[in-house]
């Protein structure tokens, strides 16, 4: 496993106590600028939109009485924020929260947004939900899903040589379950579902297959596969209008769904997935 540089000084992935107390100088932010350099990406010239999405389902805090509280925070960072948290960071800062008595939902929602915002470099949108909210219920994603393909694979790193469109100009959405990438930080594996939705020539889908199950020993976060992702589509396929989103199995009570597109596409429409 190679340790990023950005992560040397980092508390992380390696054995520590959980203390139940709340400190925000906990959350670890990494600058999403390290990460961009090597795809072409230039500070101030974003050539996507996106948010960054995470749900934590373990988060519950004590209210004015000492009365334990849950929720489901859900959380929307956007990708122009100059750093993203390390997730770990953030595991530990939420289980702080557990003895922390609040006045309210209202203060927890706001301490969330602080906290997170000063170490993001851009104010995250957080949002509590009561556990059984319809809109936390799993559904299943839009499009056609490309893994019956039957396709031969040999390589298990990102080969942007893969993908290929060429033809008529189309309009379709694609998806797949088949994405795993690896932790930069302990190595675990990261699975979870990427959809593809495009307006632009039609999109090889053997191609993609096997492009998208190259990131099987790609060791990067999530947010950045899915700018992998992105520029490697929009430089080789060359289409239109452009979303990838990917939404990520949980871990550790957190999930995280990136999502990029070409400016005035339309974000994706809110989901869970079963896996998730």
């Amino acid at each position: 496993m190679n340790r990023p540089d950005t992560l040397k000084d980092a508390p992380l992935g390696r054995e520590s106590d959980y203390p139940e107390r709340y400190d925000p100088g906990l959350l670890y932010p990494i600058p999403r600028a390290a990460n961009r350099a090597p795809l072409g990406i230039e500070k101030g010239g974003l050539p996507f939109v996106g948010e960054d999405e995470w749900h934590a389902f373990e988060l519950s805090w004590l209210n004015a009485r000492g009365k334990p509280c849950v929720a489901v925070a859900r959380f929307r960072l956007p990708a122009d924020s100059p750093n993203l948290i390390e997730s770990k960071s953030w595991k530990l800062y939420l289980n702080g929260f557990n003895q922390t008595r609040f006045a309210g939902r209202d203060q927890v929602a706001e301490t969330l947004a602080r906290d997170l915002g000063e170490a993001a470099g851009a104010t995250p949108d957080v949002a509590l939900l009561d556990v059984d909210a319809p809109e936390l219920m799993p559904r299943a994603l839009p499009g056609e899903c490309i893994d019956g393909l039957d396709i031969a694979v040999d390589r298990y790193t990102p080969n942007p040589d893969c993908l290929r469109a060429e033809g008529e100009v189309v309009e379709e959405t694609l998806h797949s379950h088949l994405l795993k990438s690896n932790c930069p930080v302990t190595g675990q594996p990261d699975w979870g579902s990427v959809l593809i939705r495009y307006r632009g020539p039609r999109l090889d889908r053997e191609g993609l297959l096997r492009y998208l199950i190259g990131f099987r020993q790609h060791q990067d976060f999530h947010e950045h596969c899915v700018e992998h992702i992105f520029t490697d589509l929009m430089a080789r396929a060359r289409p239109e209008r452009l979303l990838v989103m990917a939404r990520y199995v949980r871990r550790g009570g957190l999930d995280i769904s990136p999502w990029r597109a070409t400016p005035g596409e339309r974000p994706p429409q809110p989901l869970r997935l079963a896996r998730q």
